[in-house]
């Protein structure tokens, strides 16, 4: 069965490089980030993997914890982390799930048949505290995942929660937000004191709150 957005994020346990985990009781309060790889030693998955840990002091700053997937055993992750420290100049200390089973590969529909029968396609979910699934993307095999967009939701969908405002096309932390339209423009002047710029009535920017 498909997640969709809204979704409670469903649990699980697992083996881990990091140890046995419980997935809800993993993220507690915090953010999760959950993405699948379709197997070990995979070059594009190599440099995602390399990525997410060099940006690990990002998504400590937005509360955020990251845990990869992988279908193949630990004895292989270990290799491969050591593989991914070595050529993507990092040092990986998130869990990366062992899948075996397809357990979680089952729970998240990360199996497309059309695609491959036995790993995993390369999906990507964004998880609020609340454990409800906030974003899923799932790419193609040979194209990386975009993780400064990735972040660039993270922060758009935090202050939408914070200040009740969206994110305009190709939004980047700093610029200019929208106003929700569940706020009247006489409540939005009073909530957002920086100032309105309203283009039409249903339209109507603010500088982003902080």
């Amino acid at each position: 069965m498909a997640i969709r957005l809204g979704d409670i994020a469903p649990d699980f346990t697992a083996k881990t490089s990091n140890g046995n985990i419980s997935f809800h009781e993993y993220l507690g309060n915090s953010w999760g980030v959950l993405f699948s790889h379709p197997a070990d030693y995979t070059p594009v998955c190599t440099t995602e993997l390399g990525r997410t840990a060099q940006l690990k002091d990002e998504f400590k700053q937005r509360n955020v914890k990251v845990l990869a997937v992988s279908v193949d055993a630990l004895t292989h992750h270990k290799g491969w982390i050591e593989d991914i420290n070595e050529t993507q100049f990092t040092y990986i200390d998130f869990p990366i799930i062992a899948d075996e089973d397809r357990i979680v590969a089952t729970l998240y529909d990360m199996i497309h048949p059309n695609a491959s029968a036995t790993t995993t396609v390369r999906s990507l979910f964004v998880i609020c505290p609340d454990k409800k699934v906030r974003l899923t993307i799932t790419y193609p095999a040979s194209t990386g995942r975009n993780f400064t967009e990735v972040l660039r939701v993270i922060d758009s969908l935090q202050l939408a929660d914070k200040f009740s405002v969206a994110t305009p096309a190709d939004w980047k932390q700093g610029e200019n937000v929208i106003v929700s339209l569940a706020v009247s423009t006489e409540d939005a002047e009073k909530k957002f004191p920086k100032g309105l710029r309203i283009v039409k009535p249903y339209l109507r920017y603010t500088p982003q709150p902080e």
